[in-house]
């Protein structure tokens, strides 16, 4: 137990558990997160990706390497810190966007603050034109991936019906959590480019991919497991996930083979991950499925959700003081961390005696 350092959380934390303290039961917590990484390339010329428009790649030769090492760092710290609090440890499970390759996850995770962390990762080349992919990282103590596969999300362009659109796929990750299966599905939607109302055809068409996903799974079993993450460049509010996935805010609204997001509650109260303009909005969410959501502790069920956002992870000053403080600003490296704000669950088990 004391290798696998999970958190054995009493009464005194998980009140709402119980009736009173005299029947005190304990529980094991573990973290599920989020993380846009913000442009993790590495500072090699990548001849089969567009990588020359990276941040990193329009830099002088001479600083690449110290500035990808500077990068690597301030993530890597970021990633040990999330949930860390709770329950001991970094997330147990960790989807991750703006990634190059396979190589920066592999250096991100031989950082000091990880290395010793012992993650696996999950990675697909996708096809999207800034050669940037989506990943899942996972402690191998805690989760055993069963499954993984990469779904493509076929888009094709409004004036030109012939040209296609290159985007990231979409990753599907089945496996056992402390023994009990989970199914993670990683998200990067299509970003805004262009304008909100032009470009969000396809966000709608992402979104359609991630419920056909979800759909498979809950055919085979409607009780499936499901949490669906990502930066979908949408909030909770547009019709990509209030429509097209049908996530409800509330969780006594959501019916078997439903889904909660939690997010939309806190992007009400003016809680977001990402700023532009002066206005706060939330695109990095944590979508579960109904199953998740029971109150029989036997087996892993949802307990909160978050943003987390401590002040060093704040621009300090400047015109942009309290947004996210991003990497990359300038043409240059501001010495931040990304340009948002990482989300998370914390995933709750009674533990037998």
């Amino acid at each position: 137990m004391t290798k696998l350092r999970y958190s054995i959380l009493t009464i005194c934390l998980f009140s709402f558990f119980l009736s009173n303290a005299q029947n005190e039961k304990t529980y094991r917590v573990n973290t599920v997160a989020f993380y846009n990484l913000e442009n993790l390339f590495d500072p090699v010329n990548d001849p089969e990706k567009y990588d020359e428009a990276s941040p990193i790649m329009e830099m002088a030769e001479s600083l690449r390497e110290e500035v990808y090492a500077k990068k690597l760092t301030n993530m890597a710290k970021v990633i040990a810190k999330i949930g860390a609090d709770v329950t001991g440890h970094p997330p147990a499970v960790l989807g991750v966007c703006e990634v190059e390759n396979r190589r920066v996850l592999e250096d991100l995770l031989n950082e000091s603050t990880l290395v010793n962390e012992d993650y696996g990762i999950v990675h697909f080349d996708s096809p999207d034109k800034r050669g940037i992919d989506v990943a899942l990282l996972y402690k191998k103590s805690i989760f055993r991936p069963i499954n993984t596969s990469s779904h493509e999300l076929l888009i094709y362009d409004q004036d030109d019906p012939e040209k296609r659109v290159y985007t990231r796929d979409q990753l599907l990750v089945t496996g056992l959590l402390d023994g009990d299966k989970i199914h993670f599905i990683v998200n990067h939607w299509p970003s805004r480019s262009g304008g909100e109302a032009r470009s969000r055809f396809k966000r709608e068409k992402a979104a359609a991919l991630n419920k056909k996903i979800i759909d498979s799974l809950q055919a085979e079993d409607p009780y499936a497991k499901i949490i669906t993450m990502g930066d979908l460049n949408d909030g909770p509010y547009n019709t990509s996930v209030k429509e097209v996935l049908g996530a409800k805010a509330e969780k006594e609204e959501v019916k078997l083979k439903g889904l909660y997001n939690p997010m939309e509650n806190m992007q009400k109260k003016g809680i977001g991950t990402i700023a532009y303009r002066d206005s706060w909005d939330l695109f990095d969410q944590m979508i579960l499925s109904q199953p998740l959501l029971d109150d029989d502790y036997s087996s892993y069920r949802y307990y909160k959700a978050g943003v987390y956002n401590p002040q060093y992870l704040a621009n300090p000053r400047g015109r942009y003081k309290g947004y996210p403080y991003r990497s990359f600003s300038d043409g240059g490296f501001s010495g931040g961390y990304s340009d948002h704000f990482p989300v998370y669950v914390y995933l709750v088990k009674e533990v037998r005696k």
